[in-house]
């Protein structure tokens, strides 16, 4: 990093310091909501520090690209209204300490609240999901295997944020668990490389296993999940599976799969994970692909996995 760099960071740090302080002391915060005001504007500045950005050179253009972002990956719009707020917050305090002649946020809106989006599921509620996949195979006719095959589709969606058509189309060719990666056809038949967690890989494993002694259907022996009868698992099944954990466990919450989807999303966002990479990682197209590679290298994609996906965490946690 070179000096005029550095002098840049260390002064974006003193006013970081100087706005907790504010925060504190003139505004008289409470810790929750402090620590909101902080864990939002951090969001920011890992968009900005991707973006090779500083705070003196925000535009509202910039502003208003981080928003699309969230809105993007599907933070509810309650959410993307409270981060914005203290986005908001922070640049009126660099206006109010003369340290910014214009506010870079003045003109920036937030979002419709009347959206719905779905719902997110919380870690334990994943956890609690999962158990009763155990449960069932104890319980009911469920087949050991079908057991293991029900938690490594769920350790995936989870894992990787797939849409259900990615997951029910993945082929054992498409499986890079070495080197940490799955291969993933999205919406327009475009591909792109996804990082796994060490728990889905595990899961995914285990699964491999018992699926050597599944019968399958011609043309299908090289889809990863397969159905009892042996052609690849459908959508519908994947809906009812989740939808029958749900109503074993009392979820009160409406869920399918896309709910396992925008969970990895807040999860990570909430985790520390970089917006851009978040948007790599789900395949979206509301910024050009290219511009999305530009920035994140696949190494850089890996490593918002596994540094800031909660699954993860625990599993090292669990395995240390």
């Amino acid at each position: 990093m070179d000096n005029e760099n550095l002098e840049t960071q260390e002064k974006q740090e003193t006013l970081i310091r100087q706005y907790q302080q504010y925060l504190r002391l003139e505004k008289g915060l409470s810790d929750n909501t402090y620590d909101a005001y902080m864990s939002d504007l951090q969001k920011l500045l890992r968009f900005l520090k991707a973006e090779h950005l500083s705070i003196y050179d925000t535009k509202l253009e910039n502003l208003q690209q981080f928003a699309a972002g969230l809105h993007d990956i599907g933070i509810h719009p309650r959410s993307q209204a409270r981060i914005l707020s203290g986005v908001k917050s922070f640049f009126h305090f660099l206006i109010v300490i003369d340290e910014l002649e214009a506010d870079p946020s003045e003109l920036l809106e937030g979002p419709k609240i009347g959206m719905k989006l779905p719902e997110v599921l919380t870690i334990d509620e994943i956890d609690q999901l999962i158990r009763n996949i155990d449960w069932d195979v104890m319980m009911s006719d469920l087949s050991q295997a079908e057991g293991q095959r029900n938690r490594a589709i769920l350790e995936t969606l989870y894992s990787c944020g797939l849409r259900v058509s990615e997951l029910c189309g993945l082929k054992l060719s498409d499986l890079y668990l070495d080197e940490g990666f799955i291969r993933v056809e999205g919406k327009g038949s475009k591909q792109r490389l996804v990082p796994i967690s060490d728990r889905a890989i595990k899961e995914i494993n285990y699964w491999l296993i018992d699926r050597k002694r599944w019968r399958y259907r011609k043309g299908f022996q090289n889809h990863v999940f397969l159905a009892r009868w042996g052609n690849a698992i459908s959508r519908i099944m994947v809906f009812r599976i989740i939808k029958n954990l749900a109503e074993a466990i009392g979820l009160q919450k409406n869920i399918s799969p896309h709910t396992f989807r925008h969970s990895f999303a807040t999860h990570l966002l909430e985790g520390g994970a970089n917006l851009r990479a978040i948007q790599a990682m789900l395949g979206h197209e509301s910024i050009a692909t290219t511009e999305i590679y530009t920035h994140i290298d696949r190494s850089l994609l890996r490593a918002e996995i596994i540094e800031h996906h909660p699954r993860n965490i625990k599993y090292r946690e669990k395995n240390s």
